[in-house]
Formats: C-alpha cells, structure tokens, sequence
C-alpha cells in the first residue's frame, strides 16, 4: 500500500454509518479505551461532534481544525485514526487532489454480547486491565436475574390490540446500528490445513466463512503459523467432522498460556508505524539496517537472534516491558534488543535494559536512526571511561558503529556479520 502523507491542509467529511446512542459512548470508553488508548477515543468522539445535528455527515473541515481541538499533532492523529480503523470504529476513504481528501466512516462498537464474545477484543481487554479489573467491567454489563416462579406471562399479542389496515409505502435506507468489522490480514494457508488432515476426518464444509475468520484471529492474536493451528484445529473436530469454535478458542488459549508462563496477549504494533520510518531509497549499508529494524517486529527480531527458536518465557517478559509498559516504538526496541546483546555476551540483562530503556523514553527516541546515533554516543563514552582503567575493551560493538558504514569501507568480518543480519529479514 502507498504511503500517504497527511496534511493540515487536507479536508475531510465524517459520515456514520450508524446510530450510535449514549450507550456506545459507554462501551467505548469501558471497552474501547484499555484497547486503543485515550487519545484514538478522543477523536472518534470529535469526529462525531463535527457530524450534523442529525448525525447524519459533517460539512467538509481541514485537519488543521482536529490539530486544534484535540491539541494533537498530524503523526499523532494519524496513529489514533488508524487505531480506529483497526478495531473497525472508522473506515477511512481517500481521494487526491490539489488538496487531498478523506472520507471518514463512523461506526458503533460492538454490543458487550458479542465484544465479551470476540475471539481477539476480549482476550486483549482481560489482558491490559486484568482479571479483577477485568470482572468489575464484566459485572457491569451483566444482566439481573429475576425468579418468575410462579408468574403467568399475560402479555397481549399484536393482533389482540391492533387492527391492520392497507396503505402504500415507499421504500427507504434508514439508519440502524451497525458495527465495522475487524479485518485481519489472512496468513493462514487453508490448502494446507485441508492436506494436513486425514481425509474423513474434516468435513467438506467445515471450513466456511465464520470459521476460517476465527482461525485467523486466532493466528493473530497469539502468533500462530498455519502448522499450529493444524495441530490446534485437529483437537478441535467432532464426530460430525465439524470444527467446534468454542473448544478451537480454548485450546489456542491454553496451548498460548502454556508457553507464555500463564500470560496473555495484548496488540502491540507489529513494525515501525510508517511516519517514523527513515525515507525510502537509502541504499547505504547503514540504510538497509534501519530498514531492517524498521520492517521487523520485536518478536521477529528476538526470534532471529535465537536462529529461528522462540525465545525464553523470561525474554519475552522484557519484551513485552519495552513496547507495552514503556510504550517504546518497534524498531527502536529492535536497535536496543541489538546493542544489548551485542554488549553483553548474547545476554538481555534486565537492568542494564531497564537503565537504557528509560534514558531512551525520557529523551523521547521514537526512531531507529535516532537510538543507533544515541547508543553510539553512549558507548563511545563508555569505552573512553573503561580504557583508563583497562587497556582492553572485551565488548564485541554492534556492525552499525562502525562510521565508514555508509561508505561501505567495513572489515571482511564485518561484512560477513552485516550481510548475514540483513539475509535473515530478506
């Protein structure tokens, strides 16, 4: 997909596609918000204020008038805008121009029937708050039981109180509640999992449409590749041959659980978010590695420095400390996994991440260029202060320190170790 560049400039019409009462306002800030955060709330509500007073579709504004309600910046509204995409509260439609246009579509949240019923939305929700959190939101939402022992129903029924006469009426779209969906991008090969399965054992039409947008969500939510979910799935079946959804999630929880020491999943961003990534074109050996750190997600990047292993239930907990407690972006997480590792023997010390981690996130370091310029900075001060005491420095320095890199002028084992880095991520 293109990159698009927003700009205060560009207009935009908000459409709802919905009706959207005072008690999705609710669900969105209990349900929502622990998701996607405050801030891609805030300007689903604004964008429902600038709607008619029929909230209908707005008049056409600049994104400057966003920049100025909701005191954001463009890069910040484009991350709370695609957040909504995400979780299907927005569809967002684009056309170019002299002054580009954008067409954004307003949908309702889920009902809380089907959100605590949601394969991905539920388990993140339960996730981020936590379990007690978690059963207060829930105990809102609960229905009151009420003993009817004894009670007759005496309800009239519509032809009891109402007569029926004849009349013509035209035919018109009118508005009704309706969700967006959550799309998933589908990785899962649906050959395969038929293949992998003795025949007789799968029903033909087993498969349909539900399932198989169940079984991505789940592949998603917890990493799984098409083997294991084959594996999940086959403990699934019953006798008619049919997947039992119910058992498939449970199962795919509990196989998750299980190698994660008990811990969930929560979305975090996969890659480096487009806005922050260096300019395309860089063919510098310097180039191509924030390329890598930028087009490789966290996990990805631990797993290859495990040569393809899943990496320790203990290296993950860090993980996850530096992109969902932290908040610290993709392919910055990736510059810091790498001098880490790099400075320390193969070994995530977890303090000496937590003292760097923290100096990145005070300093506001969102950028793969901007960690690698600190961290160089950082170790020359540090090999400048440990060669008065030692004639020796042991640590083994990451390729990019290397300053004649974007001159290409590196060692021959230099350059063995920046090609191989590179050829793990082709």
């Amino acid at each position: 997909m293109r990159i698009i560049s927003l700009l205060p400039a560009d207009t935009y019409t908000v459409v709802n596609k919905s009706v959207i009462t005072e008690f999705d306002r609710k669900n969105l800030v209990t349900l929502y918000e622990p998701i996607i955060g405050s801030l891609a709330i805030s300007l689903y509500l604004t964008l429902l204020r600038d709607l008619d007073k029929l909230e209908i579709m707005s008049i056409s504004y600049t994104h400057h008038h966003l920049m100025s309600i909701l005191k954001m910046n463009l890069d910040a509204i484009l991350t709370a805008r695609e957040a909504l995409e995400g979780v299907g509260l927005v569809k967002t439609f684009y056309k170019e121009g002299e002054i580009n246009d954008y067409v954004y579509e307003l949908y309702s949240p889920l009902e809380p029937t089907e959100f605590f019923s949601h394969p991905v939305l539920n388990v993140i929700l339960y996730n981020n708050l936590g379990k007690k959190e978690y059963e207060i939101i829930k105990e809102e939402y609960k229905m009151p039981t009420i003993n009817l022992t004894g009670y007759q129903d005496i309800s009239k029924m519509l032809n009891m109180t109402f007569q029926s006469v004849s009349s013509t009426l035209e035919n018109y779209e009118i508005k009704n509640h309706q969700s967006g969906d959550l799309k998933i991008e589908e990785k899962i090969d649906f050959d395969l999992i038929i293949s992998s399965i003795p025949k007789g054992i799968l029903s033909d039409k087993a498969l349909n449409k539900k399932t198989k947008e169940l079984i991505n969500q789940l592949s998603f939510l917890y990493d799984f590749d098409t083997l294991k979910m084959v594996e999940i799935i086959r403990t699934s079946i019953n006798e008619k041959g049919y997947i039992d959804k119910e058992n498939l999630r449970k199962t795919a929880r509990k196989f998750y659980q299980f190698n994660t020491g008990g811990s969930l999943p929560t979305l975090i961003y996969r890659t480096q978010p487009e806005y922050l990534r260096y300019p395309e074109g860089d063919t510098t050996k310097r180039g191509r590695i924030i390329h890598v750190f930028e087009t490789t997600s966290p996990y990805d990047f631990l797993k290859s420095k495990y040569k393809g292993v899943r990496p320790t239930t203990r290296d993950l907990k860090i993980l996850e400390y530096l992109v969902v407690d932290l908040e610290l972006k993709p392919a910055v997480v990736n510059v810091l996994i790498d001098y880490v590792l790099k400075r320390n023997n193969n070994k995530l010390h977890q303090g000496f991440i937590e003292t760097i981690a923290g100096q990145w996130k005070r300093l506001s370091i969102e950028t793969a260029n901007d960690a690698m310029k600190l961290a160089e900075k950082e170790h020359k001060k540090y090999t400048k202060k440990a060669s008065k005491t030692s004639n020796k420095i042991t640590e083994k320095e990451p390729v990019w320190f290397n300053e004649n890199i974007e001159k290409e002028q590196v060692s021959k084992e230099e350059q063995e170790e920046l090609e191989q880095m590179l050829k793990e991520f082709k």
